[in-house]
């Protein structure tokens, strides 16, 4: 049996950020209530916003995508504060697991 997380540093090894989104973004257009979008940074855009911007079931999620090695700037941790103390759920995410995760942790609430 593997250790607990084993199965997400497998699922996200040697994948790049850009397909993870992919991923992300399939499994989150398969639900219902769902929208959901790709944030592309650049001169108009805000800095620090999360990879990935959802609207499920009423609520605000914010899902920062990292690889596994991958690490957020002081920028990107402090919008993710930022949207948390506003009453959505932004957080660093590596997998669709972690995604499920994080939506299963906000409907059991």
């Amino acid at each position: 049996m593997k250790p607990r997380g084993e199965h997400v540093r497998e699922e996200v090894k040697n994948m790049r950020e850009a397909d993870i989104v992919r991923a992300i973004l399939t499994h989150l257009r398969s639900l219902d209530r769902c929208f959901c979008w790709k944030e592309h940074g650049g001169p108009y855009g805000t800095s620090g916003l999360p990879d990935i911007i959802c609207c499920w079931q009423g609520h605000f999620f914010g899902f920062e995508v990292k690889t596994d090695a991958g690490k957020p700037t002081k920028l990107q941790e402090a919008m993710i504060r930022k949207i948390n103390a506003a009453g959505g759920t932004a957080l660093i995410v590596r997998s669709v697991s972690d995604v499920k995760a994080a939506m299963s942790a906000y409907k059991e609430q």
